[in-house]
């Protein structure tokens, strides 16, 4: 049974850092021939996420088929960017998904498992892997405000998530996705091993 409305949850990617230690921002970095914010939109839309909007900041991109929100407080960490990609959504969205650009290894089945999950009433769903809360995490409307408030430094929605772990629905995706960051030349080298090895 579906308990929430037949409107979608928007996606939104957090993209603005500056890749300090892998030496270059992430957003425009270039994975098996596609920038990393482009793979991003493309999980988020084939996830069933619309519409989908990419907070940038360190390198300003533009992104067919998602809007850009600017964060220009982008140097502050992730929580800026929480902020500014929530206060962006469109005045009904019902609910969002948050993602990574720097995890190129989480799939629309990862994103289409949380859909499905809200679409049975979850307020609050969050991808495991290995039974560890990971990302991308999706959080119905009502959890707008408290997720924004709650964001700092790079701390994102984490703080949030550990004040209401009573109210989140664990969703498994370890058999589709992998939630592995590219925050380092070595990383960059090990994921692309590993999508060569896949395909």
């Amino acid at each position: 049974m579906t308990l929430h409305g037949a409107e979608p949850p928007a996606g939104l990617l957090l993209a603005a850092g500056e890749g300090s230690r892998l030496g270059r921002p992430k957003a425009t970095l270039e994975l098996a021939g596609e920038r990393l914010v482009d793979r991003g939109v493309r999980m988020l839309r084939d996830g069933g996420c619309s519409p989908v909007l990419v907070v940038a900041g360190a390198e300003p991109v533009e992104v067919i088929g998602a809007v850009v929100v600017p964060n220009p407080g982008w140097r502050t960490g992730m929580g800026s960017s929480l902020r500014a990609g929530l206060a962006a959504l469109p005045p009904a969205c019902p609910a969002v998904v948050v993602a990574l650009v720097d995890q190129p290894l989480v799939t629309p089945a990862a994103v289409e498992r949380l859909v499905a999950a809200y679409g049975d009433g979850a307020e609050i769903a969050v991808a495991t892997y290995g039974g560890a809360p990971r990302n991308p995490v999706l959080l119905a409307a009502g959890h707008f405000a408290g997720a924004a408030e709650a964001a700092a430094g790079d701390m994102g929605a984490r703080a949030y998530l550990r004040a209401n772990a009573a109210r989140i629905t664990r969703v498994p995706c370890d058999d589709v996705a992998a939630p592995d960051d590219i925050d380092t030349p070595g990383d960059l080298l090990t994921i692309e091993d590993a999508l060569r090895r896949e395909g």
